[in-house]
């Protein structure tokens, strides 16, 4: 896609964050644009799921600013829950509520957040579970799932309100390896659909053959970043050139 000619959905400006004294994000710009697929790849520590987590407001930044479509959302005076509203997050662990039924799940923030009447987003959850293949489950609790049809349900309850951003958190991490295709599939599909969507994954190759662009993360900072085919095939810094080895050979 040519980023160049699309709105920019979310823009960090020095971004730091730190926890215990130990800054963990330091000075992070970056800007994703509608449409676009952005992989963060990078070793365990690096920033990945901090970044993600200021971004929703999860965790307040020590400074800099996140703008949502040209709004200030780390301003201390947002209302955070209208924040959440128009970000759909996906965490590693499912994080669905077991004492709801799998259709109660998906359709929680469209009937608590944002006031759609049960009928109309029951339909809209019935919807979206026909779209990933779980429509049989809708009374189903979570317990009766494998750990693939959680997550495929956790990112279905994510994009119900139709969020203008889409954040992964290695979503595939706490899945059995024989799992990982049916959600990275449902990924492929959102990304088909347009959907802007910033992930945090070690899946090399899904973040080569998917994204957009890549981002790679290092000690808290951005080190490099590029399209998959010039990241994986010629990074431009030795740091990169290191951790890629591992998955290039």
């Amino acid at each position: 896609m040519n980023a160049a000619n699309t709105e920019v959905v979310l823009r960090l400006e020095n971004i730091h964050k730190s926890f215990a004294g130990v800054e963990v994000l330091r000075g992070i710009d970056l800007e994703v644009h509608a449409h676009e697929v952005v992989a963060l790849i990078g070793a365990s520590g690096s920033g990945k799921s901090t970044l993600l987590r200021t971004v929703n407001q999860l965790e307040r930044v020590d400074d800099g600013q996140v703008w949502l479509q040209g709004v200030d959302i780390s301003d201390p005076a947002i209302r955070v829950d209208q924040v959440r509203a128009r970000i759909g997050v996906v965490f590693q662990q499912f994080n669905l509520f077991p004492h709801l039924s799998v259709l109660d799940n998906v359709t929680l923030a469209l009937r608590h957040v944002l006031g759609t009447p049960r009928s109309e987003a029951d339909a809209r959850g019935r919807d979206l579970l026909e779209r990933i293949g779980l429509a049989a489950h809708a009374k189903s609790f979570p317990e009766r799932l494998s750990g693939g049809q959680q997550q495929r349900v956790a990112i279905a309850r994510a994009i119900a309100t139709n969020p203008e951003l889409l954040l992964l958190d290695e979503i595939t991490s706490a899945l059995d390896p024989e799992l990982v295709g049916e959600v990275l599939d449902l990924v492929r599909q959102l990304k088909g659909e347009g959907t802007t969507i910033v992930m945090a994954t070690h899946e090399m190759a899904f973040a080569r053959d998917v994204a957009d662009r890549v981002v790679f993360l290092d000690a808290g900072v951005i080190a490099e970043q590029g399209t998959p085919t010039q990241l994986f095939t010629a990074p431009r810094t030795e740091r990169a050139r290191t951790f890629l080895s591992r998955f290039t050979g």
